[in-house]
């Protein structure tokens, strides 16, 4: 009932407001309003600051800074396998497997279309018909960059206003199509093994999402906004390159028109991952 009551809760709350409010304190430089939240959110979530390059949280210039902190270059490993697909970031894989009619799976008994989750055409939606998915839910405590999955050129970028309800265990259980409802940045990648869509979706108190490529995605106005990127080789990403990151946490779906990736076997809905950690093979 608990969760029940704070799912429906968010449908009337001002999402965009509380969101606005709490990313200006989160930017914020001044010492006495930064480093109390700091110290406060360390505190509550355990936050490991030997495994960041700088690894002084007070250093930090705002609160944003630090929740989006570098982490040391031997700290998480990348899977090496040529074949290999990894995880995109720290988390908790919570859905993975088949696409099947077009349809993933959100939480037992929910689920959501790859149409309405690219906010696109019948054409595109069915390339990934057959194909392979995964979603992995940052939580706080989390290191909130997110990284290539394989080797990769972006073909394009797509921003989707929506939402921002929570993306915890709570409303991914009670809101349908949650992650199609959210506000969310889709970027599309051609790989050797095909197309694959990375989606960086927007929750309750993110701040924002950035992007290497093009920095805050903020657009002034709420709507549909396309950017094509065509044959940029400073575009190219190796596996387990940085590629975006969350300002306060939320959730990546990844995508893929390869219907032959094989899921490591020991790996199940509801486990911890890292980032660079091997989720699949392609097979």
């Amino acid at each position: 009932m608990k969760d029940y009551l704070f799912a429906v809760i968010q449908y009337v709350l001002p999402h965009h407001a509380i969101s606005r409010f709490i990313g200006v304190l989160a930017e914020s430089e001044i010492t006495w309003i930064k480093n109390p939240l700091i110290r406060w959110f360390s505190k509550r979530y355990h936050i490991n600051m030997d495994e960041a390059l700088e690894s002084d949280a007070t250093n930090f210039a705002s609160f944003n800074a630090f929740f989006t902190r570098e982490l040391k270059s031997d700290a998480r490993e990348i899977d090496a396998e040529p074949d290999s697909i990894v995880s995109p970031a720290d988390g908790v894989i919570s859905q993975f497997g088949p696409i099947d009619s077009g349809v993933m799976i959100q939480a037992k008994g929910k689920d959501f279309t790859v149409k309405q989750l690219l906010a696109c055409d019948a054409e595109l939606a069915d390339r990934f018909q057959g194909g392979q998915f995964a979603t992995v839910y940052l939580s706080p405590s989390d290191y909130h960059r997110v990284h290539m999955l394989c080797d990769a050129r972006l073909r394009q970028m797509t921003f989707i206003p929506g939402k921002l309800f929570s993306v915890n265990n709570a409303t991914t259980i009670y809101v349908p199509e949650l992650f199609a409802r959210n506000e969310r940045v889709v970027a599309l990648f051609d790989t050797p093994d095909g197309l694959v869509a990375m989606v960086l979706v927007g929750a309750m108190i993110v701040a924002s999402i950035e992007t290497v490529w093009a920095g805050e995605i903020a657009p002034v106005r709420q709507r549909l906004q396309h950017y094509h990127y065509g044959d940029v080789p400073h575009l190219d990403f190796k596996k387990g390159d940085e590629m975006g990151r969350f300002k306060l946490g939320s959730t990546v779906v990844m995508l893929s028109e390869n219907p032959n990736w094989t899921w490591d076997s020991m790996l199940q809905a509801g486990d911890k991952v890292k980032m660079g950690q091997k989720l699949a093979t392609t097979g």
